[in-house]
């Protein structure tokens, strides 16, 4: 399962998270379209950290950006 706490997503260089947040996305759609295709699911929690997950990247990213244009 693809957990990534806080705080190391903070320690992970931008290089890094694009790459993970593109991986993260691509699995998913995976999940998503295996739902819609009636597939049995094995782990029905995994679509909600991924997107929980993605969603801290993406605020994590949208952070440095901010921070950059200030300065």
């Amino acid at each position: 399962m693809a957990i990534l706490k806080t705080k190391q997503i903070r320690e992970t260089k931008q290089d890094g998270l694009s790459k993970r947040l593109s991986e993260l996305r691509l699995e998913l759609l995976k999940e998503q379209g295996n739902v819609k295709m009636g597939r049995p699911i094995k782990n029905p929690g995994k679509i909600r950290v991924l997107k929980k997950t993605i969603a801290r990247i993406a605020t994590i990213q949208n952070e440095r950006r901010l921070k950059e244009v200030k300065k």
